[in-house]
């Protein structure tokens, strides 16, 4: 059981928790970047910049029971069909079963910049994302107290 991040976009707060509530568990964290990206930290993997190569090297090292904290829904769904548990830095754990629509979402949202259209980028983290973030750390690391189904 391990922490892998994509900390290519995860925020300064969310690595901070992981190594509150990790330390405590006892549990490892990997983070993953791009060499620009690059992160000064214990046990963190700095990867070229190709195109998804974070992605992949995290796919390459997830297994069955791990916790993958990525704001990307592709490797969210790639990870949930190795059996691992996804999370985004604001606490939006992604779900097997919903994981078709996230996809779609994706390519819709995809589609729509490449013809040109804007959108708005996301709103502001605040502590509600935090806490958010905190309990669904938690409640992968506590499966007595109901691990949120994949």
């Amino acid at each position: 059981m391990q922490i892998l991040v994509d900390a290519d976009a995860c925020p300064r707060q969310c690595l901070a928790i992981l190594d509150e509530l990790a330390a405590i568990q006892g549990c490892p964290v990997l983070t993953i970047s791009s060499f620009r990206h690059r992160l000064e930290r214990p046990n963190h993997l700095t990867v070229d910049d190709g195109p998804d190569t974070v992605d992949w090297a995290l796919v390459a090292r997830a297994s069955a029971g791990d916790l993958v904290v990525t704001q990307d829904m592709g490797l969210a769904a790639v990870v949930l069909a190795k059996g691992a548990t996804a999370v985004d830095p604001k606490g939006r754990v992604y779900s097997s079963t919903t994981a078709d629509a996230m996809l779609e979402e994706r390519a819709i949202r995809a589609r729509h910049r490449r013809a040109g259209g804007r959108s708005k980028g996301p709103k502001a983290r605040g502590r509600a994302d935090d806490e958010r973030f905190r309990q669904a750390v938690l409640r992968w690391m506590n499966p007595s107290e109901g691990r949120t189904p994949q």
